[in-house]
Parts: C-alpha cells; structure tokens; sequence
C-alpha cells in the first residue's frame, strides 16, 4: 500500500534517512519508533506530500485519501461537532447539492450516496468520538473559540478521526490528551478499519493500538510485525547475539594479527602470515547497531526524612478566587508514598498538584503540612519560565550564586547537559532537553515530595525509562499527574480519582480504571440491562480466561519457535560469513546455506502463526 523505495531525506543539510526501502501492508497499523530528532516528523511531511525526498520515491495507491491532525486547530464561532462534521467534505457537499437538486435521477444518486457513507449516522459518530477525547453533550454544542488552544487540538484530533482517511497520519496524538482519552484513542486505533501510522513514544500506546514497529535508527528504516514490546524484546536479543558475535570476532581478529605479527619476518612461517593477513583484510566486521546511552536522571534524596504524614487533608476546600474547583478533600499523604492522580482534564487535577505543592492555599478545611517539607514540583508551564537567552549553566549558577565554578558545572552536568551542551541558549535546546532542564530545577533542593504534571510530553522511549528508574529510586513521596499508563503503573501503587468535584482514593488498578473509561463505548451500556455483580464478573473473567489459555499456549508457542529460529539463523550467518566457508569444505558451505533458507522459511511460517494467533486472541478477549 505504502512504498518507500531507495528513500533518503535531509533537513537543513542534515542526514535523516539514507537509502530506506520499506513496505507497509494494507490496513496496518504502524507505530513509528526512535530517537527525538532522528527524522520521524520529516518522514511524515515526506509521505504527506509536504516536503520532497532528496532521493528515492514514495508511492501511494492513486486516490488514496491522508488524513493527518491540522497544525492550526479549529478557532471560530462553530460548535464543536459543525466542525469535525465539516471534515468529511464529501458529507457536506452531497448535503448542499441535496438542497438544490431538481433533477429526480440526481437527486436519487444524492440520496444513495449519502446514505452509502451512512452520512444520517455522521453527527451521533462525530458526538461518540468527542466524547471519548472528553467532550460532554453540553461542551460538543459550544463555539471552538470558547476553548484553549490544548481543547481545540482535540477536536483537530476528532476531525481527522471522523473522516476516516484510507493513511492515517498520527504525529504524537496523545500530547494533547489525558490518561483517559489516551485510553479511548487506543482502543479506537486499535478497531480503526483503514491504515493508521502513528508516531508516538507511550509504550502502552504503541502496545496496544498497533501491530507493526518501524524502527529509525542510523538513518536507517526497518519494518517489524508485532507491537513494540514484541519489537523491543528480538531487538534486545538481537544486540546481545551481534555483541557476543563482536566479541568473537574481535578475538579472531587479534589472534591472528599476533600470528602475523610474530612471524611475517619468518622465512620459515612467511606464507601463514600471509594467509593469515588475508584472511584479516577479507574479514567483515559485524555490523552492532549504536545503542546511545540515555543520561540518566537525578533527583537528590531529601537531607532528612519527615516523620509521617507529609500533608494531612481534612474537609479540605480549595479553589481560584470565588470559584471552588475541589471540595471535602479528606486524604493523606506519607513520606513514601507512589500516588497517580486520575480524572479527565478540566477535573481539578492541577489544582490538587497546587494545593499539594504549596502553591494554593485551602478555602476551608484543615490542611496540616510538616514545617520541614520541601516539595518539588514540575509541569509544563514551567518550560516557559526558562530564559531562552540564557544557557542551563546560568540558570544553575542563578541558584547556586556563592559557588565555586566546578561545583557549577559539574551539578549542571549532574542535570543531564556535558560541557558543550551546558553553554548553549536554551532557546536552541530541543524540548527534551528544556524539560530535562526544567526537571532538574524543580528537584534542585532534594524535596521529600515530588510532584509531576505530565512529565513525558518531550521525551523519547528511553528518556521515559530512565525517569521510571530514577523515581523507583527516589527515597521521597511521588505525586503523578500522566497520559503515560507505563509511567503510572511502573511508578505508583496508589491511585487517586479526582472527580465530582473532589478526589478519593481509587479501589482498583488500572485496568479496573480502563474499563470504567470506556464503559459508555460497551455493547451493554445504555441497554437498560442490570450490571453484573463483582462476584459474577470474576467469575466470567475465569471463565473467559480458560477459553483464551489455547491461544496464548499458541502465541508462546509462536514466540519461542521465532526467538529459537532467529538465534539460528544468526548462527548460520555467523559460519557464512567466513572466509573459508565455502573453500575449505564446499560441500558443508551448501549444506549451511540450505539450512539457512530452510530456518527463514520456518521463521516466516512461525511469525504467521503468530499473526493469525494474535488476531484470534485479540477478537476473543474482551
């Protein structure tokens, strides 16, 4: 369907993609994977038609309709669902023509056509899909303008939704959204009919919406079956198997280039040294993919540990002004304590952040907070309070003014910037660097209570690893505010709902929660029908999870047979690649040869069966 062939694009005079060639299938669903900066966004303009490739073609079957979200999001005086109805512009101008056609023939091949793409349908769609990206009835009928900039990205999102392009171009969707409507993008992308590429670093998101990886790394493109933590898992194994091979070869190496060393002066040993030589010149050295190390972050342990609670809330009421945002707060919060904030945005779950952090006072309520507590906090806004003139150094040394000029550049570098990054302006940073920078201002005085408002948004897939380590090490308290359900589940054990109104402990995981998001989207829901009770779904959840063992006996199956087969083959490569492979003993050459293709035959058979198992799985469970 998608076809780059021989690809190469530059930016600025800079390298991003050298000589790629890759097939996307029909109606998969791509996740795109790599580096911030490595040239996924170029890629997209490429493919979109906005930019030209320096080299190499992009191919597209004729008629082919792209979707990707506007860079300018809907701003006038329309409601909401008028303008993600006014996306599929064929709907509207079939609408118009009907309103002026005389002709009967005309006006019957109108009204066929509107009913075909199920047009008298489009607006209760159109209010399901804001719906799940957090509009409720009454915000669906207000004008776009009546929105900030963030809310009316959204509905930008809903409307390339709603038109259903044949390539859905996605460029970090969930940016823009909450843990919930991240939840609800995923498992609409997850039934999305038509071809969707999706340029995102949320694990969970990836996971879950798509079944292909395409990989950018080196300036290279490579496309894998499988969701990313598939792709992940024979990527790692990969490495390893290339890096003992290094391994071995470099010991090959310097083996024989002791050999010759030792007795090219020889009369006697002149032509093994020779050989020898040769074969070190004919050796192809294994190719280990550069594994860039992410610097990690760090967050200094608080001086001294409080005794608990940190902050104790009690009736607590809490607000802007005249306006009450959250009311009978009654929570406390420990010197240890893992806590993820949940709710859709517009909730109240910044204010909670504020009150937590100390920068809101209660309007009622007792609020009682340890005298010593020294409570860090993080949010986005906190970008725009960097001065782009300066450089991270300066901002250091503002809050380090009395120090010696080591301790100034090497806590600076402790922040995550070497010495030449330390003096660049930070209006030249990129944005995983500025909030690299802002992290490491907001933990600058070892708080005991740290608190983070999307901390993700700018960073890569393994920049959001090293955050998840470096909050399990941290000895403090932890309060999450995140779209990223990896981030949540691999940093917090406790979780806050905040709603109605107010928050409250939330009694149940994630998944409890991921399905209490998206009940309203159930088969069942609005049916009038009876819940079923605790006791009956575990039941019907044991149930379903007998009938599904068959399948995931399969994929394990499939997997192990896969990982089995790609060990061989690298073993087989590993003989091939010999100099002698094929001189010594041609007879065992081709015999390897022949077993190399027999294991790439298997390995194909095995990756198909996965495919169709995986399917099944997915189409079974609930």
């Amino acid at each position: 369907m998608l076809h780059l062939d021989d690809l190469t694009l530059r930016i600025a005079g800079r390298l991003l993609i050298e000589h790629a060639t890759v097939a996307v299938p029909e109606g998969a669903r791509v996740g795109v994977v790599g580096r911030n900066g490595a040239g996924k966004t170029t890629l997209f303009a490429a493919i979109a038609g906005d930019t030209q490739p320096d080299d190499g073609t992009i191919t597209l079957p004729r008629g082919m309709r792209i979707g990707q979200v506007a860079q300018e999001a809907p701003s006038g005086p329309e409601s909401l669902v008028e303008a993600v109805l006014a996306a599929d512009t064929e709907r509207a101008r079939l609408l118009a023509a009907a309103e002026t056609a005389r002709d009967p023939h005309e006006i019957a091949a109108i009204q066929t056509r509107l009913a075909d793409i199920g047009a008298h349908a489009a607006p209760a769609r159109a209010a399901r899909i804001l719906a799940g990206l957090g509009f409720d009835a009454a915000a669906q009928q207000r004008p776009c303008a009546s929105f900030s900039g963030g809310w009316r990205m959204r509905v930008a999102l809903a409307a390339t939704l709603f038109a259903e392009p044949d390539l859905l171009l996605l460029d970090e969707p969930s940016n823009h959204l909450d843990l919930e409507g991240t939840l609800w993008l995923q498992d609409y992308l997850a039934r999305y009919p038509r071809t969707v590429v999706l340029i995102s670093h949320d694990r969970d998101l990836l996971d879950g919406a798509c079944d292909h990886i395409l990989y950018l790394s080196e300036r290279r493109l490579t496309l894998h079956r499988g969701n990313y933590t598939t792709f992940d898992r024979r990527r790692r194994e990969r490495l390893l198997l290339d890096l003992k091979l290094k391994k071995k070869q470099d010991a090959e190496r310097q083996r024989l280039a002791a050999f010759v060393e030792r007795f090219r002066a020889k009369a006697t040993k002149a032509r093994q040294a020779q050989s020898r030589l040769k074969r070190l010149e004919k050796m192809e050295p294994v190719a280990v993919a550069a594994e860039n190390a992410v610097q990690p972050f760090d967050i200094p342990a608080p001086a001294k540990a409080l005794a608990p609670p940190l902050i104790a809330l009690d009736r607590v009421a809490v607000g802007y002004a005249e306006t009450i945002v959250l009311d009978r707060l009654s929570l406390t919060l420990a010197p240890d304590d893992r806590i993820a904030l949940l709710g859709q945005n517009g909730n109240g779950k910044t204010t909670l952040a504020r009150l937590l952090a100390g920068s809101l006072q209660p309007a009622k309520g007792e609020m009682r907070r340890s005298e010593r507590l020294v409570a860090g906090y993080f949010a986005q806004h906190q970008l725009d309070l960097l001065v782009p003139e300066q450089t991270p150094y300066q901002h250091v040394r503002r809050r380090l003014p009395e120090a010696p000029e080591a301790a100034v550049r090497a806590r600076t570098a402790r922040i995550g910037f070497s010495a030449e990054r330390a003096d660049v302006a930070v209006g030249h940073l990129s944005g995983g660097e500025k909030a690299r920078l802002a992290f490491g201002l907001a933990v600058f005085d070892g708080p005991h209570l740290l608190i983070l408002d999307e901390p993700t948004n700018h960073l890569d897939i393994d920049s959001r690893a090293a955050l998840v380590e470096a909050l399990n090490d941290f000895p403090g308290a932890v309060v999450l505010v995140s779209h990223d359900r990896h981030l949540v589940e691999a940093s917090a054990d406790r979780l806050w709902l905040v709603a109605d109104g107010t928050a409250r402990p939330f009694d149940g995981d994630l998944d409890d929660y991921r399905r209490l998001v998206l009940a309203p989207d159930d088969a069942s829901a609005g049916s009038g029908e009876p819940r079923a009770s605790r006791s009956e779904e575990r039941r019907q959840a044991a149930e379903r999870r007998v009938a599904l063992a068959p399948l995931r006996a399969r994929i394990k199956a499939a997997e192990a047979a896969m990982a089995r087969l790609e060990q061989a083959i690298a073993t087989l490569d590993a003989a091939l690649a010999r100099p002698d492979a094929f001189t010594a003993d041609p007879g065992r050459g081709a015999a390897l040869a022949k077993e190399r293709a027999q294991a790439l035959a298997a390995l194909a058979a095995a990756e198909e069966d996965w495919l169709a198992a995986s399917a099944d799985y997915e189409a079974a469970a609930p």
